[in-house]
């Protein structure tokens, strides 16, 4: 705790009447400095004390508001049933139980059916709530745009077309589509090998469209408790509509759109209750407006027959690995940036590739710019490139480890 500080002793003057003027006149002086120094000390002081007093005043006026806090009642938050000349019928959360209030008239004209309000013991309202939203939900919106580009996809012309008819077009120009007298595309589902570019794809999309972009995982939907996962997914559009014009972006689908089973257990029932509410959110009984989808799945052959359907996904797109021309146009996008030696033909990488898709390619370039690296040079070399894809075929076949007396295993 602390002390206050103590006063400066107060100057005294003494003069003997038998001093001289200048003995006298150098006793005011020195009594007036010491004046002055009392003086600045007290001042210091008060000062010190005008901050300690307001400090104090701070603490003192936040206690108060936490006192009175503390002394409220709580508040219970409930959903707005119906809403009939000023009586209220409301639904309270956790127990369900339904309740007849009434509500002050300027409250009265706010409320609708839906809306979320917080009720006293008495329930009366006291307050309207915004609307609920799953964070989770709003951590999935992409605020900066990704880097990459239609440019930066090599060997996919024609799927880039489709994308861009189903998913930009209509955001851009819907009025195209009203002049023909169709309605657009309501997805487009992405589908091949892992590594051909099906992520790529929509990270270009956003890059090029001002909508809001939401993007997930098929696994992000799969929850442990029961309607979890449905209510992400109702979220997840109804964020979309608010922000709309706006594209979701579902990867990896197949972690809750398999196809259905006959199995029992819990974990399979809430997979299928959250794959049931994504059906009614792609095609439900209202019209979701401005929202486009995309999904990737690289196993179309585990999809329910169900999502697939027009007017969930009208477009099906499949991604493949590149063709010839392609794997030459997917190495030079990869390799513009690198400085390459006289010798390098891509054309012929491209023909010694052919298993290869683009991913591995990028890979490709990579390591060949390691192995130049390596022997402490700037330009990457034909040879380079030879042995990096012989680098990455012996990473596929996997290297075996061999013990006497022990199986040999692969890994």
């Amino acid at each position: 705790m602390s002390h206050s500080p103590s006063l400066p002793d107060r100057p005294r003057l003494d003069i003997d009447p038998e001093m001289s003027d200048s003995e006298r006149l150098a006793a005011l002086r020195d009594h007036y400095i010491d004046i002055v120094n009392v003086n600045r000390q007290l001042t210091d002081q008060l000062a010190s004390a005008t901050e300690r007093n307001e400090e104090l005043q701070e603490q003192a006026d936040r206690l108060e508001r936490e006192n009175e806090t503390l002394k409220t009642t709580s508040l219970y938050i409930a959903t707005v049933e119906e809403v009939n000349d000023g009586e209220i019928i409301l639904k309270q959360h956790g127990n369900n139980q339904e309740i007849l209030t009434s509500a002050s008239d300027r409250l009265a004209t706010q409320l609708e059916p839906g809306d979320r309000v917080a009720v006293n013991d008495s329930f009366s309202i006291k307050r309207v709530l915004e609307g609920e939203t799953d964070a989770r939900a709003q951590a999935m919106e992409v605020d900066a745009s990704p880097t990459v580009t239609y440019g930066d996809i090599g060997g996919l012309d024609d799927q880039i077309r489709e994308v861009r008819e189903t998913v930009e077009q209509p955001l851009k120009r819907p009025q195209d589509f009203d002049a023909v007298g169709i309605d657009p595309p309501s997805g487009v589902l992405l589908h091949g090998p892992p590594g051909t570019g099906k992520t790529m794809l929509a990270k270009a999309v956003a890059n090029q469209t001002d909508a809001t972009f939401i993007k997930m995982a098929g696994s992000e939907l799969v929850r442990k408790f029961i309607g979890e996962g449905s209510r992400l997914v109702r979220d997840l559009f109804e964020l979309a509509e608010e922000r709309a014009p706006a594209v979701i972006f579902i990867d990896e689908i197949d972690a809750i759109a398999a196809k259905r089973t006959e199995s029992k257990t819990s974990g399979d029932a809430e997979v299928q209750r959250t794959m049931m509410q994504l059906l009614a959110e792609m095609d439900g009984f209202d019209d979701r407006g401005d929202v486009r989808i995309i999904a990737a799945t690289n196993r179309f052959d585990m999809l329910d027959p169900a999502i697939l359907r027009p007017g969930r996904f009208d477009r099906l797109i499949e991604v493949p690995k590149p063709s010839q021309p392609g794997r030459v146009q997917i190495l030079q996008i990869h390799t513009r940036e690198m400085t390459l030696a006289d010798d390098v033909d891509l054309e012929t990488v491209a023909d010694r590739t052919a298993d290869f898709s683009g991913a591995r390619l990028e890979s490709l370039a990579t390591e060949a710019g390691m192995f130049a690296l390596r022997d402490g040079r700037d330009a990457v070399e034909m040879a380079d490139f030879e042995a990096a894809k012989d680098k990455l075929e012996d990473e596929d076949s996997g290297d075996r480890i061999t013990s006497d007396g022990y199986a040999d295993y692969a890994y």
